[in-house]
């Protein structure tokens, strides 16, 4: 077409549209401009987390064993536990009250035989400070007997617990609750449903004598407020008062059932509330039930009059008349 010619108009009588040139756009940043105001300070939260809490203390432990094998496996279990700590090692009675005088720990574990002084003639020193668990191979029932009576919090034999029950066993007897593996129970059931207390003669290879002069400080109250338990022993081994021998008490005047025998039994041998409900495996409040019943049968107020009835050795005007 010559370069004069217009464009036809189109049927509407307007010419035909030519389109516009393009031209390209200005280009927009990617970065935005900076804001020229100041940064906003953010309120505080009413949910802001507070002060961290402090961590729990941990259970301080003396252990008091002769081998040292014992003593650095013993450190190593307990020690790997985020609540306990062996604060100090001891290799025989002495060392250990040493120990745990300086440390004032929250639980001793202390083994029966040991050089110079043994276990059992440390018990009673140790007990005025710290709670104590015996951790020990000696299982004869008289060792048993003996360190429950001098205060021990609990007996485990070596070889009838796992890892974690020993565990379990440390922070129970630093909570005042007693534990005992089958062996040691056993032995305590033994020498309870035996028909007459048992003779008081020496323990095995005189253990208990190594302190015997030595002063010791006041043990800690198991028993009733009245009473305690170097009080309650004198009774089992008193003859009557016309002077005669004691005989075998009529038991079945009573009309104990098994299970108050079993208690009587126990508190007999000089056991407090919390040593019969572990022994029996009951709580403290079920011992306690049963105490109050056998106490009504036994027209006794006291765990004296109690343990003098059962044992034959009351005379015709202690405790209370039907």
């Amino acid at each position: 077409m010559p370069d004069d010619v217009s464009p036809a108009p189109n049927r509407y009588g307007a010419a035909a549209h030519r389109p516009a040139p393009q031209h390209p756009s200005p280009s927009i940043p990617l970065t935005p401009a900076p804001d020229p105001r100041p940064p906003a300070i953010p309120s505080p939260s009413p949910f802001s987390p507070g002060p961290a809490a402090p961590a729990a203390e941990r259970l301080r432990v003396v252990v008091a064993d002769d081998n040292p094998v014992v003593r650095a496996g013993l450190g190593v279990l307990l020690s790997g536990r985020a609540d306990i700590q062996v604060v100090a090692e001891a290799a025989d009675g002495r060392e250990a009250y040493e120990r745990t005088l300086e440390h004032r720990p929250d639980v001793v574990l202390l083994d029966v035989r040991m050089p110079g002084v043994d276990g059992i003639s440390a018990l009673p020193h140790l007990v005025g400070i710290a709670p104590v668990l015996m951790l020990t191979y000696s299982r004869e029932s008289e060792i048993v007997h003996e360190a429950l009576r001098l205060g021990a919090g609990g007996y485990l034999v070596h070889g009838e617990f796992t890892a974690n029950q020993l565990v379990q066993a440390v922070r129970d007897t630093k909570d005042g609750r007693a534990n005992f593996t089958v062996t040691a129970a056993d032995a305590l059931l033994a020498h309870m449903r035996h028909g007459t207390p048992p003779q008081r003669g020496p323990l095995p290879e005189g253990l208990g004598s190594a302190l015997a002069t030595a002063p010791a400080p006041p043990p800690p109250h198991t028993a009733e407020p009245s009473e305690s338990l170097s009080q309650l022993q004198p009774v089992v081994g008193q003859s009557s008062v016309s002077g005669g021998s004691v005989s075998t008490p009529n038991r079945q005047q009573y009309g104990l059932s098994s299970r108050e025998v079993e208690v009587m039994d126990l508190i007999a041998s000089g056991m407090s509330n919390q040593q019969i409900a572990a022994t029996c495996f009951i709580s403290e409040k079920t011992v306690k039930n049963h105490i109050n019943r056998i106490f009504t049968k036994l027209h006794s107020a006291t765990r004296s009059e109690a343990i003098a009835h059962w044992l034959g050795t009351a005379p015709r005007n202690l405790g209370r008349q039907p």
